[in-house]
């Protein structure tokens, strides 16, 4: 399956680029060049995904 998120990029006084995705509430991460960013940005995407189909699936009382 793939998803399409938009990201938001920031840099900091420092110059390390901060990114995050609005639409996954706590989805963000930060690194010295852009395309180190962009990798890191697909694995925490990744892992959100992850964390919010585990949250919506009924859970089960034994």
């Amino acid at each position: 399956m793939t998803y399409k998120f938009s990201a938001i990029i920031t840099q900091d006084k420092e110059g390390t680029y901060v990114a995050r995705i609005p639409s996954l509430p706590g989805c963000h991460t930060q690194a010295k060049t852009l395309p180190t960013l962009n990798k890191r940005l697909e694995e925490a995407m990744a892992l959100c995904i992850e964390v919010e189909k585990k949250n919506k699936q009924p859970r089960v009382n034994c």
